[in-house]
């Protein structure tokens, strides 16, 4: 297997959903994985906030990726292909400093 691929991922956590018969069980509902989404955001600004060790706040991360993986399965679309999508999208955006912060955005009916 090919740990670096994310056919590899995408198939990991399809087996995970798989091995807990998510699709059956309501692991797949999508309210329910915006939660857990959220859940695992307000563990990774935790880490950040209180100084937690960097391996800490990679497990959350990780965490998250894995739901944004399933949530790509229980929604039935292609995230790699939405992810590349997305980024050509990104990169032909402008980028604007707002309050000392880059941010890039669609800044539609404002100045750039």
């Amino acid at each position: 297997m090919d740990r670096d691929s994310y056919n590899a991922m995408l198939a990991a956590v399809q087996a995970f959903h798989d091995k807990h018969d998510f699709k059956n069980t309501g692991g797949e509902e999508l309210t329910y994985r915006i939660a857990l989404m959220v859940e695992e955001l307000g563990e990774i600004a935790e880490c950040v906030t209180k100084g937690k060790p960097r391996e800490e706040l990679a497990e959350e991360v990780a965490d998250l990726f894995i739901l944004l993986i399933g949530t790509g399965i229980a929604a039935d679309f292609d995230l790699k292909q939405a992810f590349w999508n997305k980024m050509k999208a990104l990169m032909q955006r402008k980028s604007k400093m707002i309050d000392g912060r880059i941010r890039v955005s669609e800044f539609r009916g404002q100045d750039n």
